[in-house]
């Protein structure tokens, strides 16, 4: 039960009221007692205690109607002039109440009469009186604003939470429409070369495409999924190109439960067919590796073909560059994304995110 759930309760609430004003009446009565015992008063440290109690759990009793007062009459614009006088009423009504209700309690206590027991307490706690209830107002004001503070950050958070989601979103939504026009390209050429195998591509890109809806709402999945779908992908793929795909997989066991974005391999290997190895005649390969280091997850995607040329201004897309603006609103700067010239030639990114399992 976190500290907030028990707040909430009514009981708790009360319960820490009753602590606060004990303690400030231990603490006061512990300034009779040694007062008294300098002055060299018979004062023991009981009746210290049930003196200051009984004034202190007096000015609770009345805290409850002044904490009332504070919440529906704030000092905002246009009702300066209500709420001051309200309050100056209420303060003057204050002090009058706990005079009444002390003289009653005392003189219950000692057996003096009441107007005996009022007219100590007039002279000597009216103004004190007055100074408790305006802070008492003052208290309310503050733990007020607080919670106001509190509800204004929390909503401002969700808006926050709730904006990165839908940037997520229209971010992968991009990235669905781009991988299925593609893949309707291949398929739109395979038919006049060999009719069965473009057959097999849709059947395959209607179960890649099912797999892509049941997942479109979630924005991180196990990596054991993600792979279960690029292996799809790959499919339909390999179907196109025949023996100049190659591909190799070397994932770490630890690293099949980490949580990774949804859709995040596809277009990364996607550039990798698109731009490394389908514009060359002879068989190109790509690697996948996945391992743990240091708390994080590494994911690499490397390829053996034309790779990035000295000096050359590389595009990204629509694929590359989407990656990027999802790793930067779902990790911030905790991801690392790169791209570089893979040793012996191709292609190598390499992506970085937190160990989430």
């Amino acid at each position: 039960m976190t500290i907030a759930s028990i707040l909430q309760k009514r009981w708790s609430k009360w319960l820490l009221a009753l602590l606060f004003w004990t303690l400030i009446g231990l603490s006061f009565a512990s300034q009779f007692y040694s007062s008294a015992a300098k002055a060299g008063l018979e004062v023991t440290w009981k009746r210290a205690v049930i003196y200051a109690l009984g004034d202190w759990y007096v000015f609770a009793l009345l805290s409850i109607p002044v904490i009332q007062l504070a919440r529906r009459f704030h000092f905002e614009a246009g009702r300066w002039g209500i709420s001051l006088a309200v309050h100056v009423l209420g303060s003057i009504a204050f002090s009058m109440a706990y005079m009444v209700l002390r003289a009653g309690i005392g003189s219950w206590q000692s057996g003096a009469t009441f107007p005996d027991a009022f007219r100590p307490l007039l002279a000597k706690t009216w103004f004190f009186n007055l100074l408790v209830y305006w802070v008492i107002v003052v208290v309310s004001y503050a733990f007020q604003y607080y919670r106001r503070y509190r509800e204004r950050e929390l909503r401002a958070l969700e808006l926050e939470k709730r904006l990165a989601q839908a940037k997520l979103q229209a971010l992968q939504m991009q990235l669905n429409p781009h991988f299925l026009f593609n893949t309707l390209h291949s398929i739109s050429s395979l038919m006049h070369k060999d009719v069965e195998a473009a057959d097999r591509m849709i059947v395959r890109l209607s179960d890649l495409l099912r797999a892509a809806l049941e997942s479109s709402d979630t924005q991180e999945i196990e990596l054991q999924e993600e792979l279960d779908f690029l292996r799809r992908y790959l499919e339909i793929e390999q179907t196109r190109l025949g023996d100049r795909l190659t591909v190799k997989m070397e994932i770490a066991p630890e690293t099949l439960r980490a949580r990774v974005p949804n859709l995040i391999l596809q277009p990364l290997v996607e550039n990798a067919i698109r731009h490394g190895i389908e514009p060359r005649a002879r068989p190109g390969r790509i690697e996948l590796r996945a391992q743990r280091k240091d708390g994080t997850l590494a994911l690499e995607v490397r390829d053996n073909g034309i790779g990035i040329k000295v000096g050359e201004q590389f595009d990204e897309g629509v694929g590359l560059s989407n990656t990027r603006a999802r790793l930067r609103g779902l990790y911030g700067d905790a991801h690392q994304f790169q791209l570089r010239a893979a040793d012996g030639g191709g292609l190598l990114i390499e992506m970085r995110i937190p160990f989430n399992a």
